[in-house]
């Protein structure tokens, strides 16, 4: 009967830290130290890859390179122009806590 209840328990105890990972976001993987801001204006990943953070990085920066080639377009200049100006903004407004990507290198913003 102990061995049914830790073995309940750590089922529980599994299901319960999987969940918040399931449901991560943008703005959470950023507050958490997982995804970072670069000079280039797209987010890469700052620790250890999983497929969880290679797929939301990746439905980000297709979702920010398609939102460059429009205003691009509309400003008759190449979308890495517009990537360049929006990583400089990006990485300058990221909070406090929060990683960015400059000179090649990770670094946690004071």
């Amino acid at each position: 009967m102990m061995r049914l209840y830790k073995c309940l328990v750590a089922t529980v105890l599994l299901v319960t830290l999987a969940v918040p990972a399931l449901a991560l976001d943008l703005d959470g993987a950023r507050s958490q130290g997982l995804l970072g801001e670069q000079a280039d204006g797209y987010v890469g990943i700052v620790v250890r890859p999983t497929l969880e953070l290679e797929k939301l990085a990746a439905d980000v920066n297709a979702k920010r390179r398609a939102h460059y080639e429009e205003i691009a377009e509309r400003n008759d200049t190449v979308p890495e122009a517009v990537a360049a100006l929006a990583g400089k903004k990006l990485v300058e407004g990221a909070p406090s806590g929060q990683f960015v990507k400059t000179n090649g290198g990770w670094t946690k913003k004071p």
